[in-house]
């Protein structure tokens, strides 16, 4: 160092590392992690899907996620009374046409759980092929086969005077057909809606996706979903 001359002690800005580009590698690092870690519990567990409406309501209220058992994917094994979540395109959703990135991305968003399932519908199943299902009893409650039929899950006293539901119809359900109604009858599209359409407002079977578990989000709401005998 020449005689006289004074330095500052710092390293020329050429020479130091860029401090603001250091944390680039690490976040996406991490990003990828926890998008590896969430598609392997996903796998593991079963698909999420958001509850858009509040046609389920009490069981189910509008922005829960519930956790869906694909065991009865294609109607295997449904009962009475379960939760199922189905594909309705073709019977409560009509066909429509959309584009590849339409659909592309409402399918992302339903697998992630984060966005709507489409043409994802949850409901409850309360006739399965051979039942016959009218309403009401004398006492306002579902007759199926000639059985009046308890529905805890409604959340309300079910009444000659306030019947399970407000309209009059019978189903007689064929092979691979369902019958599928809301927990919140007045505020619910479901197979009473299609009643003179084609099919009846018989749901095919092979449209199930699954069964309704659990809810998992939010987390202080996090609780299973209860077999009921419907």
């Amino acid at each position: 160092m020449a005689p006289g001359t004074a330095t500052s002690g710092t390293t020329p800005a050429a020479a130091r590392p860029a401090h603001g580009q250091r944390w680039w590698p690490w976040l996406l690092l991490t990003l990828a992690a926890a998008v590896v870690a969430a598609a392997v519990l996903r796998a593991l567990t079963g698909p999420v899907l958001l509850v858009p409406s509040g046609s389920m309501e009490p069981t189910l209220r509008p922005g829960e996620r519930i956790l869906v058992d694909g065991a009865a994917a294609g109607g295997a094994g449904l009962a009475h009374g379960d939760v199922v979540v189905f594909d309705g395109a073709g019977s409560l959703a009509p066909y429509r046409s959309r584009s590849s990135l339409e659909r592309g991305l409402t399918d992302v968003a339903a697998w992630w759980g984060v966005g709507g399932t489409g043409d994802g519908f949850v409901k409850r199943v309360l006739a399965l092929p051979g039942d016959t299902l009218a309403c009401c009893a004398a006492d306002g409650r579902l007759v199926r086969n000639g059985a009046s039929v308890d529905e805890p899950y409604l959340g309300r006293p079910v009444t000659a005077a306030d019947p399970a539901s407000a309209s009059r119809w019978e189903f007689e359900v064929p092979a691979g057909r369902m019958v599928v109604l809301g927990d919140h009858r007045e505020a619910s599209r479901d197979s009473r809606s299609l009643l003179g359409a084609p099919g009846g407002g018989l749901i095919p079977l092979e449209s199930v996706i699954g069964t309704a578990e659990q809810v998992v989000w939010p987390l202080d709401a996090r609780r299973y979903l209860e077999p009921a005998d419907g």
